[in-house]
């Protein structure tokens, strides 16, 4: 029997959050704050940083970004949006200051060279396009349920709220489907330093 292998799945060792803290704070947050669809349905994002004192750097496109998807039956792949330069997005939001998401990014901003960082929604029985990424992304399930599943390739895995922070390697081929009839939100980073190149650098 093959046995499957989560390599495209980094659990961060010795690092763990406080997701009761999480989720009163997201409260908190969506009673000022939407989550922009962007045009995309089912889906949503809120973002934490932004460009220092920028705040064209978290509208429209540009909370989006580049990616390349395989859109219809020719396999073709093509890319959409815009790229973004994610190193500039070092500025917490102003509505995130007295917040405990204040205290993960900072704690995740001295362990990680990370772009942007966003509250990303994903609407109950939805999914996303299959895509892929310019770089890894790092997550934190704030708000999930067993129906839902990040797809690398193919090998699915649930990621719970449990206060663990997940990398997964976006750089390969994935999608995100949730099947619950509840919204799923994920802190999600964009990590500028890959992780999984490292660790496949060791292993060979």
């Amino acid at each position: 029997m093959t046995q499957v292998s989560f390599e495209d799945f980094y659990q961060v060792p010795d690092l763990k959050f406080n997701i009761l803290k999480l989720r009163d704070d997201l409260d908190s947050i969506l009673k000022s704050k939407n989550f922009n669809s962007l045009g995309i349905s089912h889906f949503g994002a809120i973002p934490i940083n932004r460009i220092p004192n920028d705040n064209e750097s978290v509208e429209g496109h540009n909370v989006r970004g580049k990616y390349w998807t395989i859109a219809d039956e020719s396999g073709k792949v093509v890319s959409r949006d815009i790229a973004i330069d994610e190193s500039k997005y070092t500025e917490l939001m102003p509505e995130f200051e007295n917040t405990y998401f204040k205290e993960v990014y900072e704690t995740l901003r001295k362990k990680f060279k990370l772009g942007r960082v966003r509250l990303l929604l994903k609407e109950p029985r939805s999914t996303l396009s299959w895509h892929k990424d310019p770089e890894p992304r790092l997550h934190i399930p704030i708000i999930t349920n067993k129906g839902c599943s990040m797809v690398i390739e193919n090998v699915a895995k649930h990621l719970p709220a449990d206060g663990h922070v997940t990398i997964t390697n976006n750089t390969k081929f994935h999608n995100f489907f949730n099947g619950g009839e509840q919204a799923r939100i994920h802190l999600v980073a964009c990590v500028l330093e890959n992780p999984f190149k490292k660790i496949n650098d060791r292993n060979n």
